[in-house]
């Protein structure tokens, strides 16, 4: 039982860390579509760079799978393979 207790937490910490990771590679991947100049309209627009922003402060503080959701949001706008 105290096994299955220790394995559980500890994939638990892998997975959390995992998408500590993600998020940073994801918010490069925006940076490198806007850079780019996307044909996007001017709501697009704004409606990614908030989400990006928003991803960046989920990220920060430790909100790990909120921040990756909220990236993924603007990468479907830019239309960006996940």
């Amino acid at each position: 039982m105290k096994k299955s207790l220790l394995l559980g937490l500890f994939a638990m910490a892998l997975s959390s860390s995992a998408l500590a990771f993600h998020c940073p590679a994801d918010m490069k991947k925006i940076d490198d579509a806007m850079a780019k100049n996307p044909a996007l309209t001017a709501e697009q627009m704004t409606e990614v760079k908030k989400l990006r922003a928003d991803g960046e402060a989920l990220h920060k503080a430790g909100k790990h799978q909120e921040s990756v959701d909220t990236l993924a949001k603007a990468m479907k706008i830019l239309k960006i393979d996940m």
